[in-house]
């Protein structure tokens, strides 16, 4: 049931404003509008567990979105934790990428999504994303554009058909250490590892720009999006699900 007429059901992991107590779910709309203009249904998923019984029975495919909460100490290279605030997000987001990725749904991860699908495949972490690099670029600016250079040969790579990008950054932690259950798809022109995928899944990819808010200005933006919904409605096809009744 993972289809309404023919177009694909997207979960979408709900943010919060952790920076308020994390007592309301806050998530822009820029998310739910990106899946939308690709073509595919987007449905917000709570941090209930029968978040994971429905992703399972509706969701062709999974986003997750940015966040600032904390990570496990282990997920970040040796002598550095997570400053971010707890969330009961966590377990329920950990367990729904985890689904995905052994049932090889479509996945994809932007900023606190990508750091999701990094670590669950191996890779480790720095809060300080900025000690990584040579202070060139503001990342933890929303007001800021920077470069990126595409890594040749891959699904980023054949998606945009380009070899460098142009996009917005704001993000204080970043992957640094990188496992061989990923590759690299795309640094930003200071060296920060700023996309991933898993070459042994369908459609996993991790972004840590935010594409959602450029879709009105780049058509790689877009490229991104609907590529996403394509890989969820082949999964969908595939499946032989019928189509929902929701």
């Amino acid at each position: 049931m993972s289809l309404v007429g023919d177009k694909p059901i997207i979960g979408i992991i709900l943010d919060e404003n952790t920076s308020q107590g994390g007592a309301s779910y806050d998530t822009g709309k820029g998310y739910f509008r990106a899946i939308e203009k690709a073509g595919g249904v987007a449905l917000g998923l709570p941090y209930a567990p029968e978040s994971l019984d429905f992703a399972r029975t509706y969701c062709a495919g999974l986003m997750s979105t940015g966040a600032r909460i904390k990570f496990p100490s282990e997920w970040y290279v040796p002598g550095q934790e997570s400053y971010a605030p707890q969330s009961d997000r966590f377990a329920i987001e950990r367990a729904l990428v985890e689904t995905f990725l052994a049932e090889d749904r479509p996945y994809l991860g932007i900023c606190n999504g990508m750091q999701m699908l990094g670590c669950l495949s191996g890779c480790r972490m720095s809060g300080d994303a900025k000690s990584y690099t040579d202070g060139s670029i503001a990342h933890d600016d929303r007001t800021t554009r920077h470069g990126l250079k595409v890594t040749s040969g891959t699904k980023l790579h054949a998606i945009t058909g380009l070899d460098h990008l142009q996009v917005n950054s704001f993000h204080r932690e970043a992957l640094v250490e990188i496992s061989d259950q990923v590759i690299v798809s795309g640094f930003s022109d200071d060296g920060l590892v700023e996309a991933i995928e898993r070459p042994d899944r369908r459609f996993a990819l991790g972004v840590q720009w935010h594409p959602e808010r450029l879709i009105d200005e780049t058509a790689d933006a877009d490229a991104l999006f609907g590529a996403f919904v394509t890989a969820a409605s082949d999964w969908a096809k595939a499946s032989r699900l019928p189509p929902s009744t929701l």
